[in-house]
């Protein structure tokens, strides 16, 4: 008789998983490619490499993945049939490279199980507000003068492109009010891919100024949401957030906030000390976080550090 063999494990998805225990995100996409000497100085954003050097954009997911990530956030946060019109593009290209933009992605994870990475990996679609087009810093601000319904019109066929591409989820980020977080969450039904909604707050508000109780129970009720909480914000402004996403929603949280340091935009550089820590995200995850990773300025020196953390969680839960 032949020896006998085990049975492929069959990936969980991501949802399943987070049902499970916490889960790490990925850190910053810009940070990672400038640490890598790309320039990032245009409207476009880290979009651009998706159309100049997507290999850019997989290499910045492999470092992710590298320092033990499990979920990678897709390149398309600032990638909009509208902002690539802008330079050129039309809007086939630019379907295609929402789909690069997941492909990429996925081309890191399967780098990364080549390499000997035993655990699952998924892909979240990024879909960042209508400001990150606008690339003006109103996406920190919302009130676009926009309804409900324009703003559903802008972001389902990005949405569309996103879903073909086959991602493990959506994330629908920085969000900074709930207009647009309605309109979200009326541009991903009947898509078939599971979402989680963060907005970007400030203290117990939206960037907006809405009350974050108002904001979350938005997605209380939507079965496409599995995750709802904050991203892009200090860490202190997450030490507040999480336990209300908790409570309002019943759903678990997602948290991945800045480094705490301040953008200058006069100077055009960074100020003040870091507050992200690692310590941090142990109560996070006490409060309900199942999703914890970080944005901006938070690199793979971080991502890792978070990682230990959930892996003792895991442990001692499992």
């Amino acid at each position: 008789m032949g020896r006998a063999t085990e049975p492929p494990r069959v990936r969980p998805s991501l949802p399943e998983a987070v049902a499970a225990g916490p889960v790490v995100l990925d850190g910053g996409m810009s940070n990672q490619l400038e640490s890598a000497g790309h320039d990032l100085s245009d409207a476009l954003w880290s979009a651009r490499l998706l159309a100049d050097l997507p290999e850019a954009v997989t290499e910045a997911h492999s470092a992710y993945f590298e320092a033990g990530a499990s979920v990678a956030i897709t390149a398309s946060y600032q990638a909009t049939y509208e902002g690539f019109a802008r330079y050129g593009f039309d809007s086939a290209r630019t379907s295609e490279l929402l789909h690069l933009s997941v492909q990429s992605a996925r081309e890191a994870a399967a780098r990364a199980l080549a390499a000997g990475v035993r655990r699952p990996l998924w892909v979240a679609a990024s879909a960042g507000p209508y400001g990150a087009m606008l690339a003006d810093g109103s996406e920190y601000r919302g009130r676009y003068g926009l309804g409900v319904d324009a703003l559903a019109h802008f972001h389902r066929p990005r949405l569309e492109a996103l879903a073909a591409a086959g991602p493990d989820a959506f994330a629908l980020e920085t969000v900074p009010d709930t207009d647009e977080a309605e309109a979200l969450l009326r541009a991903v039904r009947g898509l078939g891919v599971p979402a989680w909604l963060s907005y970007s707050v400030a203290g117990t508000r939206t960037r907006a100024g809405q009350p974050l109780e108002e904001a979350f129970a938005l997605a209380a009720e939507c079965d496409e949401i599995f995750a709802v909480g904050v991203n892009c914000c200090s860490p202190q402004d997450a030490d507040v957030a999480v336990p209300i996403a908790a409570r309002v929603t019943g759903k678990p949280v997602v948290v991945y906030p800045n480094s705490g340091e301040h953008w200058d935009a006069t100077a055009r550089a960074w100020r003040g000390p870091a507050t992200f820590s690692a310590e941090r995200v142990q109560g996070w995850v006490d409060a309900g976080a199942r999703l914890v990773g970080g944005c901006c300025r938070v690199g793979p020196g971080e991502i890792a550090a978070i990682g230990s953390v959930v892996g003792g969680v895991r442990g001692r839960s499992g």
